[in-house]
């Protein structure tokens, strides 16, 4: 079984449970913050916790960040656990949200700002300021010159950040959690040698997002000929998840991705995730009120608004019809080409639509989602829908690193 915590980043995502899916309307006395929920209200444990960054919440100077003035008011009255509703089953992690100020000289926060708010919001954990390095070697590509430099003092300004970070986190609630930014993985290797050397025992690998499963493999290979026992390594906002479960050999304790929310609506294919690391793709039906390139095409007269909405209709209706057995699935994938020839121009993903509707992936999944909405799950239309799919893989995953093989 694998022993690799999964923290999920918050960006405020919830889902409307008063939400029609067939008449696509709300409970009029819905409000949001009260109403809806978060993956953890719906099933029983989609993830470890929840990661919270300073500049989501507070936004940069001259600038907010993803929550209102009176959410964050009331962040900073209740603090993070009672904020989002989370358990005792649940742990809470800050960070600064370094790619938001990535193009900044120097971060917008002191040393002080960041431990005041991990402290001031209840955290569990509390990871160090830092300024990412985004350039990484490959064989083909060394980084020299002025670039190198940069990556060597946004590396030095991390460690130094660091160990301010250490001596004043001390009489604090929270963890304190080091961060090791670098451009190889030798570079790596000795931002973990001296965060440990400071007295960190748990320490972030930063900078991962845009790198490869190899180029990670690599580094986590290299650092871990520094680790100590005790050294608990948290890879920061991965986005490849593939064998992700051979992390933990390395010394990988936790991670954090918004790769399975963000595929359900970003990813051309990768849509709907199920075990074994098998994925569909959604069913396009754009809602015709919602969608802009067919508004503009209304407009313009490109459209006839009647005939689109007779397709809009007939593609959901056709859908519906075969996940009840009652339609063919030709007659099904005909309906989804005919709208998508109206709004698209092209007969894009037929293969990939007949594979779905084949498959039927949302009778195989006996999530809570899954089972409570059925085939809306696999419909590529409206956040409602797109956020339930997104919810739906993020549980895939917890399951995944949870899961005896």
């Amino acid at each position: 079984m694998a022993n690799i915590k999964y923290f999920f980043p918050d960006s405020q995502d919830f889902v409307d449970p008063s939400f029609n899916f067939l008449t696509e309307t709300r409970n009029e006395h819905r409000v949001r913050q009260r109403d809806d929920r978060y993956p953890h209200e719906i099933f029983e444990k989609p993830y470890d916790g929840i990661l919270v960054s300073k500049a989501i919440v507070d936004g940069l100077r001259g600038s907010a960040g993803k929550y209102t003035q009176a959410q964050r008011q009331r962040f900073y009255r209740e603090q993070v656990r009672t904020f989002f509703r989370l358990s005792d089953r649940y742990q809470s992690m800050g960070d600064c949200g370094a790619f938001t100020y990535a193009d900044m000289h120097m971060p917008p926060y002191s040393v002080d700002d960041v431990v005041d708010f991990y402290e001031n919001s209840g955290f569990d954990f509390g990871i160090s300021l830092d300024h990412i390095v985004f350039a990484f070697e490959t064989p083909k590509s060394k980084i020299q010159g002025e670039d190198l430099e940069e990556c060597m003092r946004r590396q030095s300004l991390t460690l130094e950040y660091a160990d301010i970070f250490l001596e004043k986190s001390q009489d604090k609630h929270f963890i304190p959690m080091g961060v090791a930014h670098g451009w190889n993985p030798e570079s790596y290797k000795d931002a973990v040698d001296k965060l440990i050397v400071m007295g960190y025992e748990f320490i972030t690998l930063g900078g991962m997002v845009p790198l490869k499963t190899s180029q990670i493999l690599e580094v986590l290979e290299t650092v871990n000929q520094a680790r100590k026992p005790e050294t608990k390594f948290h890879l920061l906002g991965i986005s490849r998840l593939e064998n992700v479960e051979a992390f933990e050999k390395y010394g990988v304790a936790s991670i954090d991705s918004t790769t399975p929310l963000r595929q359900a609506f970003k990813d051309n294919k990768k849509n709907f995730h199920l075990g074994g690391g098998e994925y569909f793709t959604a069913l396009r039906i754009p809602q015709l009120d919602g969608n802009l390139t067919m508004s503009r095409k209304i407009r313009s007269g490109e459209v006839d608004q009647d005939e689109a909405r007779l397709l809009e209709q007939a593609a959901l209706e056709a859908v519906r019809a075969y996940s009840q057995h009652k339609e063919d699935l030709e007659t099904a994938l005909d309906a989804l080409m005919d709208y998508k020839k109206l709004y698209a121009g092209n007969e894009k993903y037929r293969y990939e639509y007949r594979r779905t509707l084949e498959a039927r992936p949302w009778e195989s999944c006996n999530c809570e989602i899954c089972r409570a909405i059925g085939v809306e799950v696999i419909l590529f239309r409206g956040s409602e829908r797109n956020k339930r799919r997104g919810f739906h893989n993020i549980n895939e995953l917890y399951h995944h690193l949870h899961t005896t093989d």
